[in-house]
């Protein structure tokens, strides 16, 4: 595990997200009315993510879950804005991960 990386009580850390059993949390920020959707590093202990949808009728939240559907595996319906479903600042929650999760995590948090 890497040094930034830490085990608390079963739970993986990384800044921006954490893993705990089949159960990962995100800490977000959004960019709505970007020319395209697209991870765009890291802002301080959050993950930054533009989103090509305007922040009106709830469009950037279902871009922002339709996006981390496809990026990470998965279904829709167990993709969960917990707080911040009004705000640029989010913390999501995603049930059971695909396989390749930890992979795509990875790849974001180098930027």
């Amino acid at each position: 595990m890497p040094a930034d990386r830490r085990t608390l009580s079963g739970q993986e850390l990384g800044g921006w997200y954490r893993f705990s059993g089949e159960l990962l949390t995100l800490s977000i920020l959004v960019q709505p009315g970007a020319h395209r959707t697209e991870v765009s590093g890291r802002h301080g202990d959050m993950l930054r993510i533009r989103l090509a949808a305007v922040a009106a009728d709830d469009r950037a939240n279902i871009a922002l879950i339709g996006f981390l559907s496809r990026s990470l595996g998965v279904p829709p319906s167990r993709i969960f804005i917990r707080m911040g479903r009004h705000a640029r600042r989010k913390v999501v929650e995603l049930e059971a991960t695909g396989p390749g999760a930890r992979s795509v995590l990875t790849e974001w948090d180098k930027g």
